[in-house]
């Protein structure tokens, strides 16, 4: 029997000045070994709990997943996915992901990332280049292939 889930998440697109000439980062999180693709890297958010503010759920993973208190700004666009796949419980699941992405900022720019939660399903948090991004130099999940591609047609990148 497979198991139907859906899950309402709030991602946010943080940005800065790259080194030198080079083009803006991006941060990223890496999957843990108790997440769906382990080893790959995705957009730092997470799931909206029943009753919360999507906006609000952007701020509380953000801290969670990279230790930065963040504003949530404008809705940019939203990401679906869908897929069938064993849950970490070992669950078959038909999931359907719904991807909220928000434009984000940090409270403190100088602060730097650390993952805060130990035993969650992100290990890792870093900055990464969009070039390498766009080159396809990093595994990551569909959604921050979209968040770049979203990037680029943006005005700017801040």
């Amino acid at each position: 029997m497979i198991r139907r889930r859906q899950r309402l998440s709030a991602y946010g697109l943080l940005t800065r000045p790259g080194a030198g000439d080079a083009a803006s980062e991006l941060l990223l999180t890496r999957i843990s070994s108790t997440g769906h693709h382990p080893g790959a890297w995705t957009l730092p958010g997470g799931g909206v709990e029943h009753g919360e503010d999507p906006r609000a759920a952007l701020v509380r993973e953000m801290a969670e997943e990279t230790g930065l208190v963040v504003r949530a700004g404008r809705l940019l666009d939203v990401h679906s996915s869908h897929f069938t796949g064993r849950a970490p419980d070992g669950v078959l699941e038909d999931f359907h992901g719904v991807h909220l992405l928000f434009d984000a900022s940090p409270a403190d720019p100088a602060a730097a990332p650390v993952v805060t939660e130990a035993g969650g399903t992100t290990d890792a948090v870093a900055w990464v280049e969009l070039p390498r991004l766009r080159a396809g130099h990093v595994e990551v999940l569909e959604v921050v292939e979209f968040a770049v591609r979203l990037l680029g047609q943006l005005p700017s990148v801040r």
